[in-house]
């Protein structure tokens, strides 16, 4: 199932996107693949709403950069769901890349612009990407597990786009010297909203044709 609404992980506590395929976490709603993480732990003891308040999660840990490495920023966007979306990516030297498909989802467009950034940009890279699920795969091990069971979820199920997950975390393994780090969207963080913008309106160049 995907997000309708923007939301906040039930697992993770980072937010959830339109778009984003997520899962029953017990009696919360999460990103697909923390609900897949989650069901592999033990049941935690619940607690009680004022000890639930009082314990404050900690910030959780970018993943290290690479020296001298080079920021990306990418953002992916769909009007409907699925339906017509567009891709970006986009350096503060001014290079720069988008596109579009006319039947597709946010969470596809996303993995798409990752793809595109590591593709085309050689050296140390640093994407910088607004959307949790992309930035988390890679910095919580996610696809270690996908790969391990044959690309299938901890739930049993086949790994959602994996014709863009496979050649993208290939592609990150054999260099070596690509980390992620999560921004938050439309917070004021100007790459982010420049590929924002450039994502939509491919989307929108992909509907009027």
């Amino acid at each position: 199932m995907t997000a309708k609404y923007a939301t906040t992980c039930g697992v993770c506590g980072s937010p959830v996107s339109p778009g984003e395929e997520i899962a029953k976490a017990g009696q919360r709603w999460a990103h697909a693949a923390c609900a897949d993480t989650a069901g592999q732990a033990p049941a935690a003891k619940a607690e009680k709403p004022a000890q639930a308040a009082k314990a404050a999660k900690p910030k959780r840990a970018d993943m290290p950069a690479p020296e001298g490495a080079l920021e990306v920023w990418t953002d992916g966007a769909c009007s409907g769901n699925p339906g017509p979306g567009g891709w970006a990516w986009a350096t503060r030297d001014g290079r720069q890349d988008s596109g579009g498909e006319p039947a597709t989802t946010n969470q596809r467009m996303e993995i798409r612009a990752a793809l595109e950034a590591v593709r085309a940009l050689d050296g140390p890279l640093v994407v910088v990407s607004d959307s949790t699920y992309v930035v988390n795969c890679f910095r919580d091990g996610w696809w270690k597990g996908w790969i391990a069971r044959g690309w299938v979820t901890s739930a049993k199920k086949p790994v959602v786009s994996r014709d863009l997950w496979e050649p993208l975390i290939t592609l990150v393994n054999d260099r070596g010297n690509v980390s992620f780090r999560w921004t938050k969207g439309h917070s004021g963080d100007e790459m982010n909203d420049l590929v924002d913008r450039l994502a939509v309106e491919q989307s929108k160049a992909v509907t009027a044709s």
